[in-house]
């Protein structure tokens, strides 16, 4: 019998992606299901980039691309990082990979060793968990408090920074919590990192654009003084509504970068050449899609957070950022985990555990509202009704 090595025993999952295949099958079967597990934008990617993907297509865009995307691409990258952090970086110095994940696969496997430990949100994206183990690295939580509006606390966690810590993680504006970290705790945490020289730092600003309530998104890459050991994470997933497209690209410090187009030489030799032409349409055509889904999706917290505080024994604070609510169910004697599911499977509503975000998720959901108005309202409708039926879990 053949068997594989065993850090692949230690890979976790996505368990949206296992909420989603769920809800599809009593779908199947016929349920009237509401998913507000998965995190993807519910509205259409906007014409003028379709168009622009087709156009590649049938201008012959077909073949392979260089392993960090093409030129013209990265330089559209670095304009959109002037635009909107005022920070100059080079074309040379991005990567076009297929997704956001890629970059924290490669981030966190040019640091993860045994012996190693590497910081990360909790909770959090469970992937960061996931890679770390795989390689070997010990995985150490960093604590996000709904005390602290879910913003991570820079005292904290340059309080858990050891001499065998190789990698921090950041994500702000955050999922599952939907957080924004404030500029003074930014400030606060790169001061502190100061005596801390031989920490990388990897910045999850996939939701930089989506924030509210005049919260601002304050980019690591403003930082010099840890510009040389940043590696900035970005994408067209969830600003451009292009999940399917699978596009992303991160900034790389200069003694890094070739590493880095090694590992994509070797793992998926190019992005889509078409895709990549759909991004440089996304990144310099208007920008108004975009204000416009933030709008919506402002329109929809408003909504969920409404909804979510008027069910019993239920209490959410409201996020500041990206397209999550995190609901405290404590008191309402369910184990998140266990709510979820029987939220999915009894009353129609899909949601995620707090729990498969991290430990420091054990008395949360998480609720996407990247869904319809009319779907959100039916989804809170039925968890009064469920929650009113069967309290004490």
């Amino acid at each position: 019998m053949v068997t594989i090595v065993p850090a692949f025993g230690r890979l976790g999952e996505e368990n949206a992606f296992a909420v989603l295949a769920r809800a599809g099958q009593l779908a199947a079967v016929g349920r009237d299901i509401v998913n507000l597990g998965i995190g993807q934008p519910d509205m259409p990617t906007p014409p003028h980039i379709v168009e622009a993907g087709v156009k590649a297509l049938r201008d012959g865009h077909h073949g392979y691309t260089p392993a960090v995307g093409i030129l013209p691409l990265r330089e559209a990258v670095a304009r959109d990082v002037h635009r909107r952090h005022g920070v100059e970086v080079s074309p040379d110095s991005v990567m076009i990979v297929p997704g956001g994940k890629v970059t924290m696969f490669m981030a966190i496997l040019m640091f993860g060793e045994p012996g190693a430990e590497i910081l990360y949100p909790d909770p959090g994206f469970p992937i960061y968990r996931s890679m770390i183990e795989f390689t070997g690295a010990t995985p150490v939580p960093v604590p996000i408090r709904e005390a602290n509006g879910f913003a991570f606390s820079a005292e904290e966690t340059l309080g858990l920074i050891t001499a065998r810590t190789r990698l921090l993680i950041l994500n702000s504006p955050a999922n599952p919590t939907g957080g924004v970290t404030p500029k003074a705790e930014i400030d606060a945490l790169v001061a502190g990192l100061a005596t801390h020289p031989d920490v990388a730092v990897l910045s999850d600003e996939i939701y930089g654009t989506m924030t509210y309530d005049g919260a601002a998104h304050h980019s690591l890459l403003r930082y010099p003084e840890i510009r040389e050991r940043l590696i900035y994470l970005d994408g067209a997933s969830k600003t451009y509504a292009m999940t399917g497209w699978r596009l992303g690209w991160s900034v790389w410090p200069k003694p890094l970068y070739d590493a880095a187009r090694k590992l994509a030489v070797n793992a998926h030799s190019c992005v889509n050449a078409a895709t990549q032409w759909a991004g440089i349409a996304a990144l310099d055509g208007p920008q108004d899609c975009v204000a416009e889904m933030v709008a919506e999706f402002d329109r929809r917290r408003g909504l969920v957070v409404e909804g979510l505080n008027a069910l019993p024994d239920v209490s959410c604070i409201t996020p500041k950022g990206a397209f999550y609510a995190f609901p405290n169910v404590e008191r309402t004697g369910w184990k998140a985990k266990a709510l979820a599911s029987a939220l999915l499977e009894e009353a129609g509503v899909a949601t995620i555990g707090g729990p498969d975000f991290g430990v420091h998720g054990e008395v949360y959901i998480r609720l996407s509202y990247a869904n319809s108005p009319e779907n959100i309202l039916r989804a809170l409708e039925r968890m009064g009704t469920f929650l009113a039926a069967r309290p004490n879990g």
